[in-house]
């Protein structure tokens, strides 16, 4: 960026923060009411008309997505950092001020200009994507911290004019959509401002940063900072949020714009605007979108469900989501971060397919742009995998019952259920494509081992069907097979079965 552009931008900025100050929301009013002519307009009925959930989504299955912003730099406790480091006395406000000094010395924004991203390489990632098997893949393009990674002209705290000072999301936009795979981007962004109204009905500022105004106040005097925040009157706020979200949808077009919680704190007046903008711009690019949520924040059928580390616990008949984390910890990386096995984020994958879910993975690069050998290394086995035995996932629908065996799952603490152990070859879960049946087992038998699928038993739901022949990908010989009253038994061959899990291939 020549010199007199950065200065044309900072003029820009000023202005907006003296508008911001002077004249309310008036600059972001007029780039937020942009809203796109096309069949969709801002009422629930209207937008209900779109498909929530069209079947590039539902045959996609696996998308992959990251944690990755200023709240990698001090790499300590969460992402949540940004506001934890506000809160006397918690251990992140104690190790910020032993490592950087008091908040009022060196505050959340001054990690900005140490998120450099100087080894972030968007096409090395996209085709990590595309070796791990994900059919999208994208980015958190604003977390709760109050920093867009993009190039905005709505807000001084952006990745294209602070940090990297590159416009990441339009990196990735491009090596992304270039390999064939959908575009993702997430919005955590409306945490960042609420107000709440006590008993004596006087509206309060709270968000995100409550803890700043609280233990820190003389930080919001600073305007340019103030909006980092998100400190400022609601309508303003409110007027940005969807600003921001238009701004992202002309110029990347995403494929998906998912949500974290809070949404419902969004008026339906303003939350129908930004739907019908998006909606009525994927009919003019001839495509169809998805936009998720989570609780009840969104109506199902305008949006897609989405479970936060966890899943459901049966077969549903309308299509989920679910975003986990490739650690045992923290969403953005932290220093010395637990990464799961790869068993692990698999058989996650393939339950929550056999009831009707998608699974949106996220993982943790470090801050400058490197992603850690040990989580590409999961995600080079879930790919591995998926080489071979891919056709029991992508492209399929769920079967009559999701599946078998023994092992339960337990309530998330988020919602939904979650694994509460690990996985045998007992397990099994079904998938379906035309008229063949997938039967996947979550562990690996023995070779010459009899597998009995209790799911074909004379009174279950599989009993009525008849099977023409049972086979296995990637494995050329007859299986001896045959279809008693207890169910479908088959007899494993002498080989070495894969580690992970185990396809049978069931023609009917």
């Amino acid at each position: 960026m020549t010199t007199g552009l950065i200065f044309s931008k900072r003029i820009f900025y000023f202005s907006i923060i003296i508008v911001l100050l002077l004249c309310g929301s008036l600059f972001i009013t007029c780039t937020a009411n942009k809203t796109a002519s096309g069949p969709f307009t801002a009422d629930w009925g209207s937008l209900a008309k779109h498909n929530p959930a069209p079947d590039w989504f539902m045959d996609a299955k696996f998308g992959i997505y990251f944690h990755w912003g200023v709240y990698s730099v001090p790499a300590y406790s969460t992402e949540w950092y940004p506001r934890l480091m506000y809160i006397l006395d918690s251990k992140e406000n104690k190790y910020h001020i032993a490592t950087y000094g008091q908040p009022t010395e060196f505050g959340y924004p001054d990690f900005v200009p140490m998120f450099k991203a100087e080894n972030f390489n968007a096409d090395v990632w996209a085709d990590l994507f595309v070796r791990a098997g994900a059919r999208f893949a994208g980015l958190v393009a604003e977390h709760h911290d109050g920093f867009s990674m993009w190039d905005s002209d709505l807000t001084p705290w952006n990745a294209a004019d602070k940090g990297p000072k590159r416009d990441v999301t339009g990196e990735l936009e491009k090596a992304i959509h270039s390999r064939g795979m959908r575009f993702i981007t997430t919005f955590h962004h409306a945490r960042n401002n609420l107000w709440l109204k006590p008993d004596n009905g006087k509206e309060n500022w709270t968000g995100h940063y409550e803890p700043v105004k609280k233990n820190y106040p003389s930080l919001l005097e600073d305007p340019e900072r103030a909006i980092m925040y998100g400190y400022m009157p609601r309508e303003q706020f409110l007027d940005m949020w969807k600003g921001k979200l238009t701004e992202v949808i002309d110029k990347y077009h995403p494929d998906i714009m998912w949500f974290d919680t809070w949404l419902d704190e969004i008026p339906d007046s303003v939350k129908t605007e930004y739907l019908a903008h998006y909606f009525n711009r994927a009919h003019e690019w001839g495509k169809e979108v998805v936009v998720t949520f989570k609780q009840e924040d969104l109506p199902q059928d305008v949006g897609v469900l989405d479970l936060e580390k966890g899943r459901m616990g049966e077969l549903t008949e309308f299509p989920w989501l679910t975003d986990d984390t490739i650690s045992k910890g923290s969403w953005c990386y932290t220093q010395d971060l637990e990464i799961k096995p790869a068993s692990i984020v698999l058989h996650s994958l393939i339950d929550i397919v056999s009831k009707n879910g998608v699974l949106l993975l996220n993982i943790s690069p470090k801050a400058d742009g490197t992603i850690p050998a040990n989580q590409q290394q999961v995600l080079l086995q879930m790919g591995e995998w998926l080489g071979k035995y891919g056709e029991a996932i992508y492209d399929t629908r769920p079967w009559l019952t999701f599946g078998e065996g023994p092992t339960q799952l337990q309530a998330g603490e988020f919602g939904g259920f979650t694994d509460a152990g690990g996985y045998t070859a007992q397990d099994v879960r079904y998938t379906r494509k035309g008229n063949i049946i997938y039967a996947i087992l979550l562990g690996k038998p023995g070779a010459g081992e009899q597998v009995t699928l209790e799911s074909f038993a004379k009174d279950k739901p599989g009993g009525v069907l008849n099977i023409t022949n049972v086979s296995m990908p990637e494995y050329e010989q007859e299986i001896t097979w045959q279809l008693q009253d207890n169910g479908l038994v088959i007899i494993t061959p002498d080989i070495e079965l894969d580690n992970l899990a185990v396809v049978f291939k069931i023609e009917i």
